[in-house]
């Protein structure tokens, strides 16, 4: 599998945030996103997920690892998981609950057959709580977890509803170096696993197959004018 984002422009309210950008990121491997605030990198991010319309371009799923390769039908956001700021967690749920809500709500989808040693819900819930070392809190409700345990169990679900492609925005917030140790593990595997990795983040994952990619801020100069805004 690769994902191809060929000619992408996006805008958010009147200016353009990404212009012309074009990037391949394939199979079993990351792609880490710099740049300063403002740079696009959320944007990019978001973009590849659905959730923000291209104002030209395509992003694209294909089978293999060529630009010439057939496309795979279907929402490229189908074959992904986001993670952003926030959580998405119920506050009232205990931790387990909140696993198995998104293994449950995700499992129509197209899961990453490749990591995947059990669709069962349960054995899913239960290697995610292990993957983030939240077993021990399982019955607690997410209302009492401090902020790192929080964003763990926010992590938990790439794990619970496996997919191929994890779009990841500076995971590692509120996270310690050994809550950042056990992401970087679970990344790992899932690249080595055939897994497809977009992250922005400005904690390095000690990533073994993985390249950089520097976005830089479109100036403000270059913003829509009336006139297309109304097109």
């Amino acid at each position: 599998m690769q994902l191809v984002v060929d000619n992408l422009s996006v805008t958010r309210g009147s200016r353009t945030v990404i212009r012309d950008l074009s990037v391949a990121v394939s199979s079993a491997s990351a792609l880490i996103l710099r740049g300063a605030n403002g740079a696009g990198k959320t944007t990019l991010l978001r973009a590849v997920a659905g959730f923000l319309a291209p104002r030209s371009g395509e992003i694209t799923l294909r089978q293999g690892g060529r630009l010439d390769a057939p496309m795979i039908d279907g929402d490229v956001a189908e074959h992904c998981h986001y993670i952003g700021h926030a959580n998405g967690i119920r506050a009232a749920l205990t931790v387990s609950e909140n696993v198995a809500f998104w293994a449950q709500y995700l499992a129509e989808g197209p899961l990453h057959q490749t990591n995947v040693v059990s669709v069962d819900p349960l054995a899913l819930v239960a290697g995610a709580l292990r993957a983030f070392n939240l077993q021990d809190l399982a019955d607690i409700p997410a209302g009492y977890l401090s902020a790192g345990q929080t964003r763990r169990l926010g992590l938990a679900r790439l794990v619970a509803a496996p997919r191929s492609i994890w779009l990841m925005d500076e995971p590692t917030v509120s996270l310690d170096a050994a809550s950042v140790e056990l992401l970087s593990g679970v990344v790992e595997k899932h690249v080595a696993d055939g897994g497809l990795v977009i992250a922005a983040t400005h904690i390095p994952l000690g990533l073994a197959n993985s390249n950089e990619l520097e976005l830089k801020p479109v100036p403000y100069a270059t913003a829509m004018s009336d006139e297309e805004i109304m097109l």
